[in-house]
């Protein structure tokens, strides 16, 4: 009975995990392909930001995503940049492998340190204009914030 108990809990822990996973950035507009983005970056005159992340894999890629994107406090900046998120998950079904060749293309070019989470911060011309990596299980996300007013201050 006992045993009984535990895997039920198990299974209710697993489900309660499962569906914060599921919460995702909706109410943000990230594109997947750095062509259009730069397209808008010009018009918008706003710089490109990159999320690469592993989705199905990098649990601080995840946590970083509840931490920081799902904030009100990111959605706020968030108007003032181009979003592109760049993911290179495991699992084949994810996404498309026209858009996994996409992916390698923007990750040899702009995640050389191929680290995970990273952030990258584009100007309207493609050229790296800031970097950040990581983020650690303190789940502290001052660094993030700082860095991407930093870019916003300098654009």
């Amino acid at each position: 009975m006992k045993n009984l108990l535990y895997l039920f809990v198990l299974c209710l822990s697993f489900t309660v995990f499962a569906q914060e996973e599921d919460e995702d950035m909706s109410n943000l507009n990230w594109l997947t392909d750095l062509n259009e983005a730069k397209k808008e970056a010009i018009s918008s005159k706003k710089p490109i930001l990159i999320y690469f992340t592993g989705s199905d894999w990098c649990a601080p890629c995840k946590m970083l995503k509840k931490d920081f994107f799902n904030t009100e406090a990111f959605e706020e900046k968030a108007d003032s940049f181009v979003l592109v998120m760049v993911d290179m998950p495991r699992r084949t079904d994810i996404i498309s492998k026209e858009q996994q060749q996409k992916n390698n293309t923007v990750v040899s070019k702009y995640n050389t340190s191929g680290g995970y989470p990273n952030l990258v911060a584009l100007n309207d011309q493609l050229n790296v204009i800031g970097e950040l990596s990581g983020y650690t299980f303190l789940r502290e996300t001052d660094r993030h914030f700082a860095f991407i007013e930093s870019i916003l201050e300098n654009y």
